[in-house]
């Protein structure tokens, strides 16, 4: 019966035991808040990237290739007031978002890339590189 019941007999330090808690609650914070969720599926000829980037117009997402990096990155800032009559304000609201991620894109062919965007989805088809075919050949010896 006691075997079933988790039982630890190590001292424990409270202090430890916040700073534990702390650094399980914030970490990937960061994180989450700089980069968003991808799906990449792998097809015959090509590979298909979906990123989430919900709550993003089209203009606000860029996409670029730096040597053998694909880059996406999305911002948005936006500002709503609400005045009464006498222009006091009722709300202001502002939201700022700012996400990226970098791929590597070894074996793809970078000027076949073709993207779109429909309802928070960002889709780019990744067209896969021919495999270069080695010639045989024979080496003389000298």
């Amino acid at each position: 019966m006691f075997d079933l019941i988790p039982f630890d007999r190590k001292q424990h330090d409270l202090f430890d035991y916040f700073d534990r808690f702390e650094k399980s609650f914030f970490d990937g914070f960061g994180k989450e808040v700089s980069a968003f969720r991808t799906d990449i599926v792998e097809k015959d000829d090509k590979y298909v990237l979906q990123a989430e980037l919900p709550g993003f117009q089209k203009e606000d997402i860029n996409i670029s290739i730096d040597g053998s990096n694909l880059n996406i990155r999305a911002q948005h800032n936006e500002e709503k007031e609400e005045k009464d009559e006498k222009k006091n304000f009722v709300r202001k609201e502002r939201r700022y978002g700012f996400f990226a991620r970098s791929f590597d894109i070894t074996g793809i062919k970078a000027d076949g890339i073709s993207a779109q965007y429909n309802n928070g989805i960002l889709e780019l088809e990744l067209p896969k590189e021919e495999p270069k075919k080695l010639e045989s050949r024979s080496i003389e010896v000298k």
